[in-house]
């Protein structure tokens, strides 16, 4: 309940200064719905939620107060774990990062909570030996939990969507725990669902606010740390497979996601719009209803895992003979199991491999870019990669330079029906850099897999600026020092 006002009484000032600070998701792309700028940074609202009550706890006399501070070293760990993860998302939410360096911090962090006692030391396949992974452990460990941190950030793709498919799996987790005897667990749980609680009355559709990766990150960490200690006093048959259908839809997600990239042959860590949600979308579903009917399913493998948790042996097979046969159905419905696409699917990843080398060759020039006029040959170089017939670039940062643009090819003598389309370098985030293509080929919108390329290029360009600026503010700074310098000496000989 403390964490579910804390949430409410927070989240509209973290929204005001989202807004301040300019820190707004833009629907710049085919794969976002919302259609407006969104605040972001939701997430700083939940992380504080959730520490509200824990913190709370440590300074009441209470019988869990004390089991806290008996505990205080997995208190810790999870507390600092998390804070760690939270502030890697706000840097990603204002200022964007690379897949390698979320990566680093994301194994880092695990492997920071392994040394603390959250660890998988065994392995039970259901209804087979038990594994004891031994010095694997550790690997193990960190793939799980940067695994689901990505789950959970990958499956954050409509209002609602992420907070209200994690209330469902930490609610699972609070019941799982509560049977193992696990008092801290339930106590993060509780927490936890509390903090999505009162987020979700500012989130759901339609949202005047979003968790951002600080938010989808930190659920994602908390769901994945206290699995491995509930999954600890489970039985043998079952310890691996609870935590896996508690997180059955991000994990699903994310998996199906990643195949999918890896067949049309687009980067494993591109956003596209397959994911389950799009696929409800695309099947007339509405907003809300595409939401609904992932609670549901999330709903339906919660309590198949709560189930498992206390099932027998014979129970548990069937209980995971129904969910599979539920899950496998399911997915075919929305078309992920559907063969004769493969065909179709291996044309598309020629294509795209094509498209991504010619991308890499004006990357090249974009790596040894060192004046804005070479940045923009770079940037030109590659329209005819992503099939556009004209192209312009605008550099803001570098406005007032004589040879900074803005240009543009291709725009002039373009007949009437030619498809704009403007991406700004820094991807998702409006600004004074960006680029523009157009197409005359009579493509009424541009797809994915060209904004994925797209993308690729911006970050590419971006990073030129990036270096430009900053080698002429070191010219413009050495200068004054020489101004400086020579002032001085001319006062020192008068």
């Amino acid at each position: 309940m403390l964490a579910a006002l804390v949430a409410v009484v927070l989240t509209p000032l973290v929204r005001g200064l989202a807004r301040r600070w300019g820190a707004l998701d833009h629907a710049l792309s085919s794969r976002k719905v919302h259609g407006r700028p969104v605040p972001r940074l939701g997430g700083i609202a939940i992380v504080a939620a959730f520490l509200a009550p824990v913190l709370a706890l440590y300074v009441v006399d209470s019988d869990v107060g004390r089991q806290l501070w008996n505990g205080r070293r997995a208190t810790g760990a999870l507390v600092l774990g998390g804070l760690a993860i939270a502030a890697l998302g706000v840097v990603d939410d204002l200022r964007g990062l690379g897949a390698k360096g979320k990566f680093t911090v994301q194994f880092g962090v695990a492997a920071f909570m392994y040394a603390l006692g959250y660890r998988v030391n065994d392995v039970a396949i259901p209804f087979g030996p038990v594994l004891h992974l031994g010095w694997a452990g550790l690997p193990f460990t960190m793939l799980w939990i940067a695994g689901v941190v990505n789950a959970m950030n990958l499956i954050d793709g409509l209002d609602g969507l992420a907070a209200g498919v994690g209330l469902v799996a930490v609610l699972t987790t609070l019941a799982t725990s509560a049977l193992a005897g696990q008092a801290l667990m339930v106590l993060f749980a509780a927490a936890l669902a509390g903090a999505l609680a009162g987020f979700l009355l500012y989130n759901f559709n339609p949202a005047t606010i979003f968790m951002g990766d600080s938010g989808s990150m930190f659920i994602g960490f908390v769901l994945a740390t206290t699995a491995i200690r509930t999954a600890e006093k489970s039985t043998a048959a079952v310890a691996l497979a609870v935590p896996l259908l508690a997180l059955g839809v991000p994990i699903s997600d994310t998996l199906l996601a990643m195949g999918r990239r890896a067949l049309r042959g687009v980067p494993l860590f591109s956003a596209d719009r397959g994911h389950i949600h799009h696929r409800l979308l695309d099947r007339g579903l509405s907003h809300r209803d595409a939401v609904l009917v992932i609670y549901g399913g999330a709903t339906l493998l919660g309590l198949a895992a709560v189930a498992l948790s206390v099932a027998t042996s014979v129970q548990a097979a069937l209980v995971l003979l129904v969910a599979g046969g539920l899950a496998l159905a399911a997915l075919r419905a929305l078309g992920f199991l559907s063969f004769g696409k493969v065909a179709a699917a291996l044309v598309d990843r020629r294509r795209n491999l094509d498209r991504r080398g010619a991308v890499r060759r004006a990357g090249e020039l974009l790596r040894r870019a060192r004046t804005a006029e070479e940045i923009w040959e770079a940037v030109r170089s590659a329209a005819p990669a992503v099939g556009a017939s004209a192209v312009g670039l605008t550099l803001g940062r570098l406005a007032g330079r004589p040879d900074a643009g803005p240009w543009e090819d291709g725009f002039d003598d373009a007949p009437a029906e030619l498809l704009r389309a403007r991406y700004g370098l820094a991807v998702e985030r409006p600004g004074d850099d960006h680029v523009e293509f157009g197409w005359i080929d009579g493509r009424a919108a541009v797809d994915r897999d060209t904004e994925i390329a797209i993308e690729l290029l911006c970050e590419l360009a971006s990073g030129a600026v990036d270096r430009v600026e900053r080698a002429e503010t070191v010219i413009r700074l050495t200068s004054l020092d020489d101004r400086a310098l020579a002032g001085r000496s001319a006062r020192s000989k008068i």
